[in-house]
């Protein structure tokens, strides 16, 4: 692929979504989890959709259960827990996997066109999170520990 627009995802709700609808917006990737020590992290993703999205900015939010089992829940638990805990109004998707043979396909082309430390392509944790331009082009990864507020610089860079 040559941008993320070639990409289809699996919606929180079951259905299909293809990533073009997201064309000519700036995306932020996350692969979360609920019961992950960096699961509050929720709140700031959200704060900075809801302060962006009129400027043409949005947060995908991809559950993942690679990591210590933090996302045990089926899709439903899942958008209930993110509603009700920290009133996520970003898109989430159905879980997936983001390494190894299961990779879902837009996390194995995200890693390889914005390798981690050492040109790792692995994902270390939960909470990873991939900067896209209006383009459909990685422009950024950044890793677990880097709260959602300290990206507001490079989004807006990008709006």
């Amino acid at each position: 692929m040559s941008s993320i627009y070639g990409f289809t995802a699996t919606g929180i709700d079951g259905k299909a979504v293809s990533l073009a609808d997201y064309r000519g917006k700036v995306l932020l990737i996350v692969n979360t989890a609920s019961k992950c020590g960096f699961t509050p992290q929720y709140e700031g993703l959200d704060a900075l959709y809801r302060n962006f999205r009129e400027r043409g900015f949005v947060v995908l939010g991809f559950p993942c259960n690679q990591f210590g089992g933090q996302e045990p829940g089926d899709a439903q638990e899942i958008a209930t827990f993110c509603k009700l805990t920290y009133d996520v109004s970003f898109p989430l998707f159905g879980k997936i996997a983001v390494n190894g043979r299961g990779a879902d396909p837009l996390f194995t082309w995200l890693t390889s066109e914005a390798p981690g430390l050492l040109g790792t392509k692995r994902i270390k944790w939960n909470f990873t999170k991939f900067l896209v331009d209006r383009t459909g082009q990685v422009k950024g990864r950044f890793a677990p520990t880097t709260k959602p507020a300290e990206l507001r610089g490079a989004i807006e860079a990008l709006l």
